[in-house]
């Protein structure tokens, strides 16, 4: 039965990824690879992970099993930093667990809408790839509307259209910030429309919040998600920890669902660990382990929001820097120093982006998408110097 199975093919970004690595030149610029990077193209671990681990390791006396919901003393210190401090359960109605990643969050609150009786996702485009592989695999109905107007900003047209349309058993689908793989957020005057518009057409929001602390700051990136919350009855919320602490291969996140009673979360809850404990049983620990012990020492927090003050930092000088190089032969890359977040979308063809791998050793998806930490002052020139020759 199993030379039933069809050849797939394969990733388009590990297929790069191994492209990158075989490539003998020592002046190649990955811009696959959606992990954050130092100037001197590092991925290292954060201090404060590296400090709560050391803590972990010689505190933990046990690994027996957590359950489904994994370990609720990190979605809990988790909670202010997302909802905000004020009242981070909504009087009760917000609760979560943990999962696998940003990934297992997502496949976990897509599973639940189905549950509840969601049949189609209205998503923007282009998205993570990802969102559509699990609508798919999950058999629900994906449709779609553009996320960007063609003056690099944020279609707000295109969700008003959206919300005038949607039937009951829809959801939307919407990036918290950082949107990948464009940039463009909604900015705060658009979430203030957005909340309530979402309320009044009674669609359930999927709110996804993977690059929290990235964009503008821990604070100004969770508006948009506090901005939607206030105004609507039920949400479901997938998180990731694996940008903002530095966690991409321990795999840490989280899942919450607000609901318009306080009376109702057990419930939603228990369809939660069900789906967990059929698809994943319980998330791993060790990552959660540490970053709850972070978020448990005023210390340790300091030192990791000193950190991720650093990363924002040097991604807004890598984007100030192409924004004011203007244009580069016939892209603006104007636009790229407004955006925010890991990544932004750079308009050449396919053809050109061949030229700028074989020509220029410069390795980018095949969509245009560009990891912007995978520039550095010392590399930067030469990528707008190939952008304008490719485009010219």
């Amino acid at each position: 039965m199993l030379s039933n199975l069809q050849q797939q093919p394969a990733d388009a970004l590990l297929a790069l990824i191994k492209l990158h690595n075989d490539d003998p030149r020592t002046s190649k610029i990955d811009l696959g690879v959606g992990v954050y990077r130092t100037g001197q193209g590092d991925t290292p671990v954060f201090g404060a992970i590296k400090a709560a681990e050391k803590r972990l390791l010689e505190t933990q006396n046990s690994k027996a099993y957590l359950g489904p919901e994994g370990d609720m003393g990190f979605v809990h210190a988790l909670m202010p930093y997302v909802f905000g401090k004020a009242d981070p359960t909504m009087q009760g109605r917000i609760e979560g667990m943990q999962t696998p990643g940003g990934t297992g969050a997502v496949r976990l609150a897509l599973g639940l809408a189905k549950r509840a009786g969601v049949q189609r996702i209205w998503m923007g485009v282009p998205s993570w790839p990802n969102h559509a592989q699990i609508i798919a695999d999950l058999g629900l109905e994906l449709k779609t509307f553009a996320h960007s107007a063609a003056d690099g900003v944020a279609d707000m047209a295109a969700l008003r259209g959206v919300l005038g349309q949607v039937a009951p058993g829809d959801a939307v689908l919407l990036h918290g910030c950082c949107h990948n793989p464009t940039g463009i957020d909604y900015t705060n005057a658009d979430w203030d429309e957005i909340g309530p518009a979402i309320a009044a057409s009674g669609v359930l929001p999927i709110l996804d919040l993977a690059y929290q602390g990235l964009g503008a700051g821990m604070e100004e990136d969770a508006y948009g998600i506090r901005r939607v919350l206030s105004a609507v009855p039920e949400a479901l919320i997938a998180y990731s920890c694996d940008k903002n602490f530095g966690l991409y291969r321990d795999r840490v996140g989280a899942v919450y669902v607000m609901m318009a009673e306080a009376a109702q979360v057990a419930a939603a809850l228990s369809n939660g660990h069900a789906l967990a404990r059929a698809a994943w049983s319980m998330p791993p620990d060790h990552g959660a382990a540490a970053v709850r012990l972070i978020l448990e020492d005023p210390a340790l927090v300091a030192d990791w929001l000193g950190e991720l003050d650093m990363m924002r930092g040097r991604m807004a000088q890598v984007r100030a820097r192409l924004g004011a190089a203007g244009k580069a032969g016939a892209v603006d890359l104007t636009l790229l120093g407004a955006q925010h977040g890991l990544f932004s979308i750079v308009p050449l063809t396919p053809a050109q982006i061949l030229i700028m791998r074989e020509k220029h050793g410069i390795y980018m998806a095949g969509s245009g998408r560009i990891n912007i930490a995978g520039l550095t002052m010392g590399n930067i020139d030469a990528f707008i110097a190939a952008v304008a020759e490719v485009s010219a």
